[in-house]
């Protein structure tokens, strides 16, 4: 099995984790964090297809599906460290 395109997902996972928690620190209301990790894992997953080699997409439909999943990631695995806490 060849795991080459994992880093640049757990990469954007985790850029767009700093994407929730900067959004968090702001006024944004709490209902949003999750639209605006989606989009900007989108964002991520199309302009990861044009510079990373091995990036496991290789059209823009998939690529923005690897994107948002891997933003709306973010939020399961903030959550995850609630639910942990409790």
């Amino acid at each position: 099995m060849d795991f080459t395109g994992v880093a640049s997902v757990i990469g954007i996972t985790v850029i767009c984790y700093l994407v929730g928690v900067i959004a968090k620190a702001t006024a944004v209301n709490n209902k949003w964090i999750p639209v605006i990790v989606g989009i900007a894992g989108a964002v991520l997953g199309v302009v990861g297809m044009y510079v990373i080699a091995d990036f496991p997409a290789t059209d823009v439909i998939n690529a923005l599906a690897v994107g948002i999943v891997s933003g709306l990631a973010s939020t399961g695995a903030n959550q995850i460290t609630k639910i942990s806490q409790k």
